[in-house]
């Protein structure tokens, strides 16, 4: 993975479409569903994005938000959209996405995700998506977060990740590294006072990789790893601001920006299925020093070297 900021866009990118497609018709006004998993609203940073483009919401845009308390309430959610026949569903989370493909095959669907979704079957491939599905989509990369981990803790052995299946590049990485891992499934907030009672007596350390559930949660999540005095790595900058001993993932609010630029695309007239899916090409190192002290913990220089933010 590259460490360099900024991200791409796939075969040829976004911006590779006549201006002339996309003639903003002037009295309409669009409107967004948009469906995830928690109570969370879409990002300030993607009405900005919006702004500078042309929309602004409650003027031209409106949105329609629905949240599901579990993921098994997705798929109603989804089908009321679709009933609202609103202009594009805007998603967070590969379940999420899934619920919307399920509901429509004709309403664009723009999504946010972790997994791979080729893999998924969301869509075709990454640079020509097919269908009414495309967005961004973050990969995984724990074994990464588990390398900086053991090279910031190089005493570490025992690692618990709140998944229900480790990968091939973990249990890789794993054994590079001369650790044990164990996978312990955490399917939402009300499965954490257990995963951390858990991880007290059965582990020395924590990957937290990203999962659509945990945007609300990251402060209770780092403050539970702090309480069973474990080192904790997560996937966004916050885990570290708000305790854990470091963070590793893309920058969380870039990605907005470019979601905003494919709901316009699409707003103006561009075909969905022409929409490459994105990915991040940079990520950053967060490391917190007063967590490290209150653990009883010395970074190796060698990581804060390399840090791109160090908490004092």
């Amino acid at each position: 993975m590259m460490d360099r900021r900024g991200f791409c866009n796939l075969a040829g990118g976004l911006l590779a479409y006549p201006i002339a497609t996309y003639a903003q018709p002037a009295s309409k006004i669009y409107r967004i569903g948009w469906l995830r998993e928690g109570a969370s609203p879409i990002a300030h940073n993607f009405w900005s994005a919006m702004h500078e483009l042309g929309w602004v919401e409650g003027k031209n845009v409106t949105v329609e938000p629905r949240y599901a308390r579990t993921a098994d309430e997705l798929p109603a959610l989804a089908k009321e959209l679709v009933r609202l026949n609103v202009d594009l569903i805007l998603t967070d989370g590969t379940r999420a996405a899934r619920a919307a493909k399920g509901a429509t095959e004709t309403i664009p669907i723009v999504f946010a995700l972790a997994s791979d979704p080729v893999q998924q079957q969301l869509v075709a491939t990454l640079a020509r998506p097919g269908a009414n599905l495309t967005g961004f989509t973050f990969g995984y990369y724990e074994d990464k977060q588990l390398q900086i981990l053991k090279e910031a803790v190089p005493g570490i052995s025992r690692v618990t990740f709140p998944v229900r299946e480790l990968s091939s590049g973990v249990m890789h990485a794993a054994s590079v590294l001369g650790v044990r891992v164990r996978a312990i499934p955490v399917n939402g907030p009300d499965d954490l006072a257990a995963f951390f009672a858990s991880v007290r007596s059965t582990a020395d350390s924590v990957v937290f990789p990203n999962l659509a559930w945990t945007g609300p949660h990251e402060k209770r999540i780092a403050g539970e790893a702090i309480k069973v005095r474990v080192p904790l790595i997560g996937t966004w900058r916050n885990y570290a601001v708000f305790g854990a001993l470091l963070s590793y993932g893309p920058n969380p609010y870039s990605y907005w920006s470019r979601l905003a630029a494919q709901v316009d695309k699409i707003f103006k007239g561009a075909k969905v299925s022409d929409l490459p899916v994105e990915q991040p090409t940079t990520f950053d190192t967060v490391v917190n020093l007063k967590t490290a002290k209150e653990l009883g913990l010395t970074i190796p220089q060698s990581v804060l070297a390399r840090a791109n933010e160090v908490i004092q």
